[in-house]
């Protein structure tokens, strides 16, 4: 699940800041805040990046880190409503007020406001916009684990856990801790990986058993290649591929942490071929796209996003979700899914490419999250539905060479 967020100017006048890392040390969290949001309003990189550098190169951990992320995605939630006000100090301030109340109080904002100004203008003509999905967004996001082994194998080591009400998805747990997840020995001994629930269905759709031979294509850090091996009890082969050597370097440290061992990791820059001439029993193809269905936990990035990037996205999706195919044997499947609510890059690439490529017909399968409906070959699953990200996943099998 990778988004693509080009970098832009900000679109708004204010003074362009330094890098964070080369300011001195806050002092107050507020005001580190400011300085994380400012960078980001000057250049366009993503906050989640920025953050991360911040904390990291000024010592900044624990309470101080939570506070310091808390005011700065609160900024970005409620930046469309704040249009008298700075990033600064008393611009966080009012954001973080407003954040408050609607926790508080949603019902007494207007769900008409919020849909004119909560999102950019062109999101209405590229997916359906609701008052229950905007509300989504202006909350902060849950935090998923995949515990490997269910909520008991965490919930000794880690405070603030809780199973989901999903019963089908038995290894999502909410985490409502405090702790640094990364320094924890549990994160370290293996026990889970932080994956949204979103995430975690996707691997059920694709619902390999050991002893078979997948692809995860765009297997960027290898969240979604890790849940497919546990899924096969580290039996078969996952080929994991991607086009960034460093992420296929975050992959490799994950999988020796989780000992995720049944996997081929390679480089994938020329996606008009497959990286290989093995056929599989099933192919995930977990495109880059847009991220809208992140936005509650990169409250940043809708305002970054344009309606230019969903249609060049579109475009990639399609040629990959079209190469990955040609690689899927007789009877297997390929599972196409991506991180975002946009027509354009959900059932428009479903269906061009069920006018486009030949021998697949739709694979229904059961929903992780209402496995109780029909299945379906095709779902788009809302954040206010998941209470995690909101996705697209479709599924077809090989019927023919």
């Amino acid at each position: 699940m990778r988004s693509s967020h080009p970098k832009r100017a900000p679109d708004r006048d204010h003074p362009r800041r330094d890098r964070p890392a080369a300011l001195r040390r806050p002092g107050s969290a507020l005001e580190a805040a400011v300085d994380v949001v400012g960078h980001v309003e000057a250049t366009g990189e993503a906050a989640d990046r920025v953050l991360r550098e911040y904390l990291r190169r000024l010592d900044i951990s624990g309470k101080d880190a939570a506070e310091t992320a808390h005011a700065a995605y609160a900024w970005f939630r409620w930046r469309g409503l704040l249009e008298r006000f700075l990033p600064d100090v008393r611009g966080l301030s009012r954001a973080i007020e407003l954040e408050e109340r609607f926790v508080r109080h949603p019902d007494r904002f207007d769900g008409k406001v919020l849909v004119g100004k909560a999102v950019p203008p062109w999101v209405p003509d590229a997916l359906p916009v609701t008052e229950d999905w905007v509300r989504t967004l202006q909350r902060p996001a849950l935090l998923w684990l995949r515990a490997r082994g269910g909520v008991k194998s965490v919930s000794g080591h880690l405070k603030g856990v809780a199973a989901s009400r999903f019963t089908s998805l038995p290894e999502a747990v909410r985490f409502d801790g405090v702790a640094d997840l990364y320094r924890t020995a549990a994160f370290r001994d293996g026990l889970f990986e932080i994956q949204d629930i979103a995430s975690q269905a996707v691997g059920h759709v694709c619902a390999p058993v050991p002893g078979e031979t997948w692809w995860d294509a765009c297997a960027g850090e290898g969240g979604k290649m890790l849940h497919l091996a546990d899924l096969m009890e580290n039996r078969g082969l996952i080929w994991a591929s991607d086009r960034s050597l460093h992420r296929l370097a975050m992959l490799k440290r994950r999988a020796s942490r989780a000992r995720i061992f049944n996997y081929r990791a390679v480089v994938w820059s020329d996606t008009s071929r497959a990286p290989t001439r093995t056929k599989f029993h099933g192919v995930l193809v977990d495109a880059p796209c847009s991220g809208v269905g992140t936005w509650a936990r990169n409250p940043h990035a809708r305002w970054t996003t344009t309606m230019e990037d969903v249609r060049e996205l579109a475009e990639v999706q399609h040629r990959l979700v079209s190469t990955a195919a040609a690689s899927v044997r007789p009877g297997g499947r390929l599972v196409y899914a991506v991180c975002t609510l946009t027509t354009a890059e959900t059932t428009g690439v479903a269906d061009r490419f069920e006018e486009t490529v030949s021998g697949f017909q739709p694979l229904a399968f059961v929903d992780p999250f209402d496995p109780a409906a029909i299945p379906v070959p095709r779902r788009l699953w809302w954040p206010q539905h998941t209470e995690g990200n909101g996705m697209f996943v479709a599924a077809w099998r090989r019927v023919s060479h």
